[in-house]
């Protein structure tokens, strides 16, 4: 059976974890190819889902990793652009639980010089869903782009958006700002717990959901690390447990999930449109699978997704109401 396409657009950033360094006053980087985005693409293709990435890759070395680690996994780079900027650089520090501090090293990078052109030139007329979010939405010239270009592909593709609050390059207050019109354009919203508390502090999940739900969004999934997830549908809820992990990092889960997500629900012929089909039930065997593909990139250093092959899930069991 031949999978949905799923198109994915945002950008690849250059993860850099910090190692023991052999001679003292010395650091050492281990350098991953991430970002957001490029993670659910590389986790989408992996599992099998034909998967388009829309991104501005530079030439220099952190885009010549970028690209080969892209195409190793099967990831269609046909549409990417070939951009004179440099990669955008992240140095993470992990904490004894595998969470991931940041510094960024972002400005006038690759990612965020999408223009209006460059996006006109991609074809979209074999994409089911489109998956977009993180910094690409909110950091400019590119981020009104970016939404503009979501508001026509919203016409015939499913839209899931990732906002992947990351408050040391954007405020908080900006990501609120355009939060209600990402909701009118998106069919599916998956943010961490994390981003909950930066976006909507004084909400619960159950508060949040309803708001999202009455700006136009009718999917809504907040993971929550180690205490699993909670998905609304339009209001109908399920929470879904975390399946058993050793966790070397958390770096990627989130993106993984997501993919997972959307795999599953394109296995089950479900994309596509505003999702009108969809039932509880689907959202919740799609939430089990995507819990199981963020287990497994936990259990690995940095953003490693797994392939089909390593997924060997139980049937899962049937849905039941959050709490």
């Amino acid at each position: 059976m031949r999978l949905p396409l799923v198109t994915v657009l945002g950008e690849c950033v250059a993860d850099a974890f910090t190692v023991p360094a052999p001679t003292p006053g010395e650091l050492a980087l281990r350098v991953l190819p991430g970002g957001g985005p490029a993670n659910t693409a590389v986790a989408l293709a992996r599992l099998g889902t034909p998967a388009r990435f829309l991104a501005r890759l530079s030439d220099d070395v952190f885009g010549r990793l970028f690209r080969a680690h892209l195409e190793a996994s099967g990831v269609d780079l046909t549409a990417a652009v070939r951009a004179p900027e440099p990669s955008t650089l992240a140095v993470a520090e992990l904490d004894g639980q595998g969470q991931a501090t940041y510094s960024f090293h972002a400005r006038g990078t690759a990612d965020w010089q999408w223009t209006a052109d460059e996006l006109a030139a991609a074809d979209l007329a074999s994409t089911t869903c489109l998956h977009s979010g993180s910094l690409a939405l909110v950091r400019e010239p590119g981020g009104r782009v970016v939404e503009e270009f979501l508001a026509r592909a919203a016409a015939a593709a499913t839209i899931s958006l990732d906002p992947n609050v990351r408050p040391l390059l954007v405020a908080p207050e900006v990501y609120r700002e355009r939060l209600p019109r990402w909701c009118e354009l998106a069919d599916v919203l998956r943010l961490s717990e994390d981003d909950l508390g930066l976006l909507l502090p004084e909400h619960t999940i159950e508060r949040a959901c309803d708001v999202w739900h009455a700006a136009g969004v009718p999917l809504v999934v907040i993971t929550r690390g180690e205490r699993g997830a909670v998905a609304s549908l339009n209001g109908e809820r399920i929470s879904v447990p975390t399946p058993p992990a050793d966790v070397v990092d958390t770096v990627g889960a989130g993106d993984s999930f997501t993919a997972g997500l959307l795999h599953h629900l394109g296995v089950k012929g479900l994309l596509g449109g505003r999702l009108t089909e969809l039932r509880i039930d689907d959202v919740f065997d799609a939430c089990v699978f995507a819990a199981r593909v963020a287990a497994l990139t936990c259990g690995v250093v940095g953003p490693n997704p797994p392939w089909a092959n390593q997924l060997r899930l139980p049937a899962p069991a049937a849905g039941h109401a959050a709490g």
